[in-house]
C-alpha cells in the first residue's frame, strides 16, 4: 500500500504492544471524558450524549406527526364526516408532512449518525462535538416552536410543499405561512451544520488502516447523505427565503401579475424535495446493509457494488427534480429527459436490493426484531418501488398525479426505504447505548402490528386514488364507493399507532442510557461500535486490518480494552483524538477536543430567538437577539488556536504526531470549503432564479448599469489577493508577520466592502426597485446574499483586530487566520459573479 502522507505503514506493525500500560492513564482517561453533572447535562457535547437527545427528539416528533395522521384519518373514515373542519384539518396536513419530511425524517438518520459514526470509525467523538451540539439545540428549539404553533392557531396551511400563489399575501394573509417559511429555513440550517459534521468526521477520524475500501458500509451512507444534504439543502433555503421576501417587501418572485412564476418555487423546492427522499433513503440502506449481515451471520455479498450504487444514486437523484412537474405544463423534451431520469434512479436501488436478498440467502437468517423490520422495510419498499416506476410514466402520471395512488406510493417508499429501517436500526443498536436491550418478544409484536397496519392503511389507498379520490381534501361525496377503502386506511392507521405505542411501552420498561456498562453486543455484530466502550468511545484507538474486523481480528476486542494500540492515554490531559488522511487513513495529528460549556447553547436559543421573533414581526426584539447570537459564536470562537503546551505527542507504539494542523491537513479548512459550497450553492442557484425569470418575461427586463463592472471586478479580484498575501505573510513566521497579515486581511475585507458598494450604488443609480418586478427582485436578491457575506467578512475584521490586540493571531497557530482568509477569498469571486450575471445576461 503507497503512503499519502509520507507514514510508514510498517509502523502498524508495534501494534498491539506488549507491556503493563501506566498506572492511572485509564483513570486520567476517565476524568477527561466525565459524564455531566447537574445542569451540565444541558451543556454536554459527547456524542454519546447529543446522539442520544438528538434520537430521542427525533423519534418524539414521529409520534407527534403520526398522532396529527391518525386525527386525519379519523376525519377521513366516512363522508361528510365533521370531526375536524377544513382549516383545522390544512393545518394538520400541512404540519404531518412538514414534521415527518423536516423534523423526523433527515434529522433522525443525522441523529444516528451522530451517535454511531465515532464508535464506528474508532474515534473518540467527532471532530466539531460543539457543532453537533449546537445543530440538535437548533433543532430541538425550532421544532417544539413550531409544532407549538398549532395550539394557537398560527400553524401553517399551504401544504408541506407550501406551493405559490397559495401561500401568497393574498391567499395566505396572516403569519402562518410565516411561521413555516422562516421555521423551517431555520431547521435546515441546522441540518447543514450537522452535515459538516459528517463530513469531515467520516474523511478525518477514521481508526488507523481504515482506508476507503474498508470503511464501514453506514459510514459510506452517511458521507453520502452529508453531501447530497450540502447541494441540495440551499434550494429550499433560497425558496423559503425568496418567498418570505415577497410576502414581506412585495418582491415578486412567484406573483405572475408582476411578472413573477409561481414554477420557479416548484423549481427550486423539488430540486431540494426529490433528492430528499434519498438522502433520507440512503442511511437508512446503509443501516440496513449493515444489519442484515449481522443477522444473516455472513459478510454483505457486493459490498463495491453496493458502494458504487449508492454513489450512482445521490448523483442521478439531482436529476430528478421535475419528476413532480409533470402535470404543469413543461416542455415535451424536458418531460421525456425527466421521465428516463426517474426510471433510470431505480437501477442503483435495485442493485442494493439484489445485494441484501443475496446476503440473506447466503447467511443462516435470525428472526429477530431487528431482522424482521430490515426484511419488512425491503418488501415494503420494493413495493413502493415498483408504483415509482409506474407515476415515472408520463401518460400514468398524467392521470393520477393528484390521487390517492401518489399517497400510497410516497408512503410505501418512506415507510419502507426509512421507518422500517430505523426501527430496525434502534432495536439493533439499542445495547449499545443502553443497560439493557429492547425486547425482541414485544419487537416482533410492534413489527407485526406495523407490517399489518401499514398495508391495511396504505394498500387501499391505490384502489381509491385509481378511483379518481384526489389528494389533499377533508372530505368526500358518499356514493362513489370511496367508503370502503377509507376505512380500510382508517383502520390500519390506528393498527400502525398501537404498534408505535407498545414501541413506547417498550422504550419504557428497558431503554437505560447513560450508564457505566450497556448490553453489549447481542446480534454478533462485526463492526468497531461493538468494541468495549466508555463516555471516551474506546479505551484505544484500534489499527484496522479488515472490512468486519471482530469477525476477522478475534483479539481486538481484549487488545483495545487493555490499551494496546493508537492514543491509550490522553498525553495532553484534555480530550483527544486521532485525525488520519483522507484516502488510507494514515496518522496526521493529534486533535484537541473542546470541553463542554453553554454557548453553543446559548448560540442556539438567539438563534432561534432571531428567526422566531421574525415571524411574529418583533422586529426590535429580533435584532437583539441578533446581536446576543453573534456575541455567543465569538465567545464560542474566542479560545480556538489554543496556545500548545507540546508541540509533539506520542499517540502509541512510541510514534510521534503533531498536536496541532493548519491548510488542507487541519479540520477547520475542511469544514469551511463545505461551509463556502453551500453558500456558492445559494448563489447558484439565485443566478438560476434570476435566468428562469428572464426566459418566462424577458420584455420586462431595462438595460443593467454598466459603468463599474471593471472596477468591481478589479476590487474583488483586489480582496482576493489580499487575503492570499495576508495568510502567506502569517506563516512566514518574522517577528512583524502577525501584524502585516492582519493588515492585509482587513484590507482585503475592505476592499470587498468597496467593491460590493460599488455594485449596489450602480443599481440605485439605474433606479432599482425590487418591488417593480421580476429584474429588480432577483437583483436585489443576488445583492442582499452577497451584503450577508460582505456584513460577515466585516465582522471577521473585527474578530482578526481583537485577537490580534490579545496577541492571539501567532504564526504557529494560523488556522484560525487561514480560514478568514479563505472566506474573504470566496466571498470575492462570489461578489464578482453577483455583479457580472445581471450586467452581462442578457446582453444588450
Amino acid at each position: 500500500m503507497s503512503s499519502e502522507t509520507g507514514f510508514d505503514p510498517r509502523l502498524y506493525d508495534r501494534f498491539p504492544t506488549a507491556g503493563p500500560r501506566p498506572p492511572g492513564e485509564l483513570a486520567a482517561l476517565e476524568e477527561a471524558w466525565c459524564g455531566p453533572k447537574r445542569w451540565e447535562w444541558l451543556t454536554a457535547i459527547n456524542n454519546n450524549y447529543i446522539g442520544v437527545y438528538y434520537l430521542g427528539a427525533a423519534m418524539l416528533f414521529f409520534v407527534l406527526a403520526g398522532t396529527l395522521a391518525v386525527l386525519m384519518r379519523t376525519q377521513l373514515a366516512l363522508p361528510l364526516n365533521g370531526f375536524l373542519p377544513q382549516e383545522t384539518y390544512n393545518q394538520l396536513f400541512t404540519m404531518h408532512g412538514t414534521m415527518m419530511m423536516f423534523l423526523f425524517a433527515v434529522p433522525a438518520v443525522e441523529a444516528l449518525g451522530v451517535l454511531l459514526l465515532p464508535q464506528m470509525l474508532g474515534a473518540r467523538d467527532l471532530p466539531f462535538p460543539r457543532l453537533s451540539a449546537y445543530a440538535f439545540w437548533a433543532y430541538l428549539i425550532g421544532g417544539l416552536a413550531f409544532f407549538g404553533s398549532i395550539f394557537v392557531g398560527l400553524a401553517p396551511n399551504g401544504g408541506w410543499f407550501m406551493y405559490p400563489p397559495l401561500t401568497g399575501m393574498q391567499y395566505s394573509p396572516g403569519i402562518n405561512a410565516d411561521f413555516w417559511l422562516l421555521g423551517i429555513g431555520f431547521i435546515e440550517i441546522s441540518a447543514i451544520a450537522g452535515a459538516i459534521e459528517i463530513i469531515v468526521g467520516v474523511l478525518r477520524t477514521r481508526a488507523p488502516g481504515m482506508t476507503l475500501d474498508k470503511l464501514p458500509i453506514f459510514a459510506w451512507a452517511m458521507l453520502i447523505f452529508a453531501g447530497m444534504i450540502v447541494i441540495a439543502f440551499p434550494s429550499v433555503i433560497l425558496a423559503t427565503l425568496l418567498l418570505e421576501l415577497e410576502r414581506a417587501f412585495g418582491w415578486p418572485f412567484f406573483d405572475s401579475v408582476k411578472g413573477g412564476d409561481p414554477l420557479l418555487w416548484q423549481h427550486l423546492f423539488w430540486f431540494f424535495g426529490h433528492p430528499e427522499v434519498y438522502i433520507i433513503f440512503l442511511p437508512a440502506a446503509g443501516a440496513m446493509s449493515t444489519i442484515i449481515p449481522a443477522i444473516a451471520r455472513t459478510e454483505l455479498v457486493g459490498y463495491r457494488l453496493v458502494v458504487l450504487a449508492m454513489l450512482a444514486t445521490g448523483f442521478i437523484s439531482f436529476g430528478v427534480w421535475a419528476h413532480h412537474m409533470f402535470t404543469v405544463g413543461m416542455p415535451r423534451a424536458s418531460v421525456n429527459v425527466f421521465s428516463a431520469a426517474s426510471m433510470a434512479v431505480s437501477v442503483p436501488a435495485g442493485v442494493q436490493v439484489f445485494a441484501w436478498i443475496a446476503t440473506l440467502a447466503a447467511g443462516r437468517m435470525r428472526f429477530s426484531a431487528p431482522g424482521l423490520f430490515a426484511i419488512g422495510g425491503l418488501v415494503i419498499f420494493v413495493m413502493g418501488g415498483l408504483t415509482g416506476v409506474m407515476v415515472a410514466m408520463v401518460p400514468f402520471d398524467w392521470q393520477a398525479h393528484d390521487t390517492y395512488f401518489v399517497v400510497a406510493h410516497l408512503h410505501y417508499v418512506l415507510i419502507g426505504g426509512m421507518v422500517f429501517p430505523m426501527f430496525a436500526a434502534i432495536y439493533y443498536w439499542t445495547p449499545l447505548v443502553s443497560r439493557r436491550p429492547l425486547s425482541d418478544r414485544l419487537g416482533k409484536w410492534v413489527f407485526w402490528l406495523m407490517f399489518a397496519g401499514m398495508h391495511l392503511a396504505f394498500l387501499p389507498m391505490h384502489l381509491s386514488g385509481l378511483m379518481g379520490m384526489p389528494r389533499r381534501v377533508y372530505t368526500y361525496l358518499p356514493g362513489r364507493d370511496w367508503d370502503l377503502p377509507n376505512q380500510l386506511s382508517t383502520a390500519g392507521a390506528y393498527l400502525f399507532a398501537a404498534a408505535v405505542a407498545l414501541w413506547i411501552a417498550d422504550m419504557a420498561r428497558n431503554f437505560r442510557p447513560f450508564g457505566e456498562d450497556n448490553a453489549g453486543n447481542v446480534y454478533d455484530g462485526p463492526g468497531l461500535e461493538w468494541l468495549p466502550n466508555d463516555l471516551y468511545s474506546v479505551r484505544s484507538i484500534p489499527v484496522v486490518k479488515s472490512l468486519y474486523p471482530l469477525w476477522d481480528q478475534k483479539s481486538l476486542s481484549a487488545e483495545v480494552a487493555a490499551g494496546r494500540h493508537f492514543l491509550p492515554d490522553n498525553p495532553t490531559g484534555g480530550r483527544e483524538t486521532i485525525v488520519t488522511s483522507t484516502l488510507n487513513a494514515e496518522p496526521q495529528f493529534l486533535l484537541r477536543m473542546p470541553k463542554p460549556s453553554a454557548w453553543h447553547v446559548w448560540a442556539a436559543v438567539f438563534t432561534a430567538g432571531f428567526f422566531l421573533l421574525l415571524t411574529v414581526q418583533a422586529y426590535v426584539a429580533a435584532a437583539i437577539s441578533g446581536v446576543a447570537a453573534i456575541y455567543t459564536l465569538f465567545q464560542w470562537c474566542w479560545l480556538m488556536d489554543r496556545p500548545m503546551d507540546k508541540p509533539t505527542v506520542d499517540i502509541g507504539g512510541g510514534i510521534l504526531a503533531p498536536s496541532y494542523a493548519s491548510g488542507v491537513q487541519g479540520h477547520g479548512w475542511w469544514a469551511m470549503v463545505i461551509t463556502l459550497t453551500v453558500g456558492g450553492m445559494v448563489a447558484l442557484l439565485a443566478g438560476f432564479s434570476y435566468v428562469f425569470l428572464w426566459s418566462t418575461r424577458p420584455d420586462l427586463w431595462a438595460p443593467p448599469p454598466q459603468d463599474s463592472l471593471v472596477l468591481i471586478l478589479a476590487l474583488m479580484a483586489a480582496a482576493a489577493v489580499l487575503a492570499w498575501i495576508g495568510v502567506r505573510a502569517l506563516v512566514h513566521d518574522g517577528p512583524r508577520s502577525p501584524g502585516v497579515a492582519s493588515l492585509s486581511l482587513i484590507l482585503a475585507i475592505a476592499a470587498l466592502t468597496a467593491g460590493f458598494g460599488l455594485d449596489l450604488n450602480g443599481w440605485l443609480g439605474a433606479g432599482l426597485d425590487p418591488k417593480s418586478g421580476p429584474q429588480g427582485a432577483s437583483v436585489a436578491m443576488l445583492l442582499s446574499w452577497q451584503g450577508l457575506f460582505v456584513a460577515t467578512g466585516l465582522m471577521m475584521a473585527l474578530y482578526v483586530g481583537l485577537r490580534l490586540a490579545w496577541r492571539y493571531v501567532r504564526a504557529d497557530q494560523p488556522a484560525s487566520f487561514e480560514l478568514v482568509g479563505l472566506f474573504v477569498v470566496f466571498s470575492a469571486g462570489q461578489g464578482a459573479f453577483a455583479a457580472a450575471l445581471p450586467r452581462l445576461f442578457p446582453g444588450g
